[in-house]
Parts: structure tokens; sequence; C-alpha cells
């Protein structure tokens, strides 16, 4: 694995680590309910569901990054999850979090 992808890929990871920690450390504002419409109450309620999936997301790709960063540290940076294979260097620039190669990627999607 050439050094410097996995030196810049470390730097990325990190940078978007704390990003997501800075993200999930502000308070989650719950729906308040008081008297008022019930569309008003309906619209505080669906933010809220939307707000707490986002929140998932977030702490699902915060899984994905420090996975990278430990592969990174146990040498298997680079490696498909699935087949042993390298990931493209391509695919590591845009997705350094990424686990697996292209094909198998496609293949659990489908």
């Amino acid at each position: 694995m050439d050094p410097k992808l996995v030196a810049d890929s470390r730097r990325t990871l990190e940078s978007e680590r704390e990003r997501i920690r800075v993200e999930l450390s502000e308070e989650v504002e719950h729906p308040r309910v008081a008297h008022g419409a019930q569309t008003a109450a309906a619209t505080e309620v669906s933010e809220s569901q939307r707000g707490q999936q986002l929140r998932e997301r977030e702490e699902h790709h915060l899984a994905q990054i420090e996975g990278a960063l430990r592969r990174i540290d146990a040498g298997a940076f680079g490696l498909c999850q699935t087949c042993g294979k390298p990931i493209a260097p391509e695919r590591l620039e845009a997705l350094p979090w990424a686990q697996d190669c292209v094909d198998c990627h496609a293949k659990r999607r489908r």
C-alpha cells in the first residue's frame, strides 16, 4: 500500500472523525408538543425523527471511520474485508473508510 495514500487517508479519517464527534456531542432537541395546531405538532415530531435518523447515520459513519483507522494501525488498510484483495486506490481516495472492493460492495448491495 502506498504510504502517502495511507497517511493522507489517516488525516482525512481523523478529521472526519473529529467533525462527527463534535456534531454528535451537540444536544439533541426533542419535540415539545404544546397546545397548538396538530399540524405544527406533527411537523415537530417529523423533524425530530429525521434528526434521529441523521444522528444514527452519523454514528454508523463514525463506526466505519474508526474501523478504517484500526485497519491502518493493523496494517490491513486497503484490503477488501470480504475477499482479501486490494481495494483500488481511487476508491480509497474517495472513500477512505471503504472496507470492500467495488466488486464485493456491488455483490453485497444486490
